[in-house]
């Protein structure tokens, strides 16, 4: 019998309060079912009081209060208007406290009985708010101004014949259950509100978790100036730079590592790899483009106008570029030996002007195009395993500060003869300097 009166209480709840609530109005619904409660419970509790004092009033006005208020509650749960059991309720909550005193007599014999009519605005004020309470206040002001102009013109002796004692009572009982369902609501009120206030907090944590991946993802695939861009605003994102150090990075003889490697190994070690020449671009303040396949693709030059101060200069990402070139050079020779492997990489380095934007809606990225990436691209293929060949920009740029070898002629697919220098190392006089 318990069982199938939960499950039913059950099904009842979840008919008047839905998922599809916003947590307010099911805080607001709760609150009205609640007071609802509390003033019928209220009405049965005063009424009971009052015959076993033997002060015997009509019962017309508190059982028709709660067949009302039943009736209404019906109409909600079969309508769900919530809208129209708000309404009755709170002119419940007006009137018929002002109904029983006038039943009575007087604010006195009633023993402010009528102070349970309070609740209407103050109940409004919790579940609609400020401004649609004032309305409920206003008429809560009349009723009283009306009740003591004829308490004041009509009354006189003793009413009812309701003693003092009664009297005291019955003031006291008011008071204090008045009291007691207006600090159960606001009381209740509070905790609700504060737990949605904690609920919305924690929402707002987890989704500044969820932002900074986001973010941490829109940055691991384009420049960080890009992604900004990229959030504040909609449609082709392109620029046009007129000078940008473009490097290109593949590793030798890939197609035959893959073939002796099993897939997985093969993986691993590509993410070992760049995941190291990220962390060299990153300390160097220049941008990695892309991966394609074996190919690393580098660019310095992208953030000059984004407020990056380079340490020597406004064109010092060039010799940014060549020194993360030679660290790459090293840094393969090492892996190799500790792999036991054979593992270099060719570099291209080449400085020009560049065209550059996002591409795509879907699994969109940042690339570049011109004549700068194309050389980078042509020189990488021309040099052997070790090799950094940079054009004639570059050199002219970095010569006093790196040594070179050259010039040299090479020739690049659909490019013809290009001259280009071989990067030796650091300059003599630069190689105990930290920059």
């Amino acid at each position: 019998m318990l069982t199938r009166l939960r499950a039913w209480l059950n099904g009842l709840s979840e008919r008047v309060i839905t998922e599809q609530d916003s947590e307010q109005e099911k805080l607001n619904k709760t609150l009205l079912i609640f007071a609802c409660g509390l003033m019928g419970f209220g009405s049965v509790l005063w009424l009971a009081l009052y015959w076993a004092m033997g002060i015997k009033f009509s019962s017309t006005v508190p059982l028709s209060y709660l067949a009302v208020s039943a009736a209404s509650l019906a109409y909600y749960v079969y309508t769900l208007n919530f809208a129209v059991f708000r309404t009755l309720q709170v002119s419940l909550f007006l009137f018929m406290p002002f109904i029983m005193q006038w039943s009575i007599g007087s604010y006195v014999s009633s023993s402010g009985v009528a102070l349970w009519a309070l609740l209407a605005p103050v109940g409004v004020m919790i579940f609609q708010g400020a401004r649609q309470s004032l309305p409920w206040f206003a008429a809560y002001i009349v009723l009283t101004a009306v009740s003591g102009f004829f308490d004041y013109w009509l009354t006189f002796g003793v009413e009812q014949g309701v003693t003092m004692q009664s009297i005291a009572v019955f003031f006291t009982l008011n008071f204090a259950a008045m009291s007691t369902i207006m600090y159960l609501l606001i009381s209740f009120f509070v905790r609700q509100r504060d737990k949605l206030a904690a609920d919305v907090t924690e929402q707002n944590r987890l989704l500044r978790i969820e932002q900074d991946k986001s973010e941490s993802l829109l940055l691991n695939i384009l420049p960080a100036p890009i992604a900004r861009r990229l959030k504040e605003q909609q449609g082709i994102i392109a620029d046009g730079f007129a000078d940008v150090t473009v490097m290109f990075a593949d590793i030798i003889d890939f197609t035959r590592l893959a073939e002796e490697v099993p897939p997985k190994a093969m993986v691993e070690l590509l993410n070992e790899v760049f995941s190291k020449f990220d962390a060299m671009a990153d300390a160097h303040r220049l941008e990695k483009i892309k991966t394609i396949g074996d190919a690393y693709m580098v660019a310095g030059g992208l953030l000059e106008h984004e407020g990056v101060d380079f340490a020597v200069d406004a064109r010092d990402y060039t010799s940014a570029m060549l020194r993360l070139a030679l660290e790459m050079r090293q840094y393969m020779q090492a892996l190799s030996e500790k792999k036991g492997m054979s593992l270099s990489i060719h570099i291209g380095i080449c400085t020009g002007p560049v065209v550059a934007g996002v591409i795509g809606t879907r699994k969109f990225i940042y690339d570049m195009w011109g004549d700068t990436v194309n050389t980078a691209s042509r020189v990488t293929g021309e040099a052997k395993s070790g090799v950094i060949y940079v054009d004639v920009m570059t050199y002219r740029r970095s010569r006093t500060q790196f040594e070179y070898e050259g010039p040299i002629q090479i020739t690049g697919k659909g490019k013809g003869v290009i001259e280009v220098y071989r990067l030796i190392d650091v300059a003599p006089h630069l190689r105990d300097v930290t920059v």
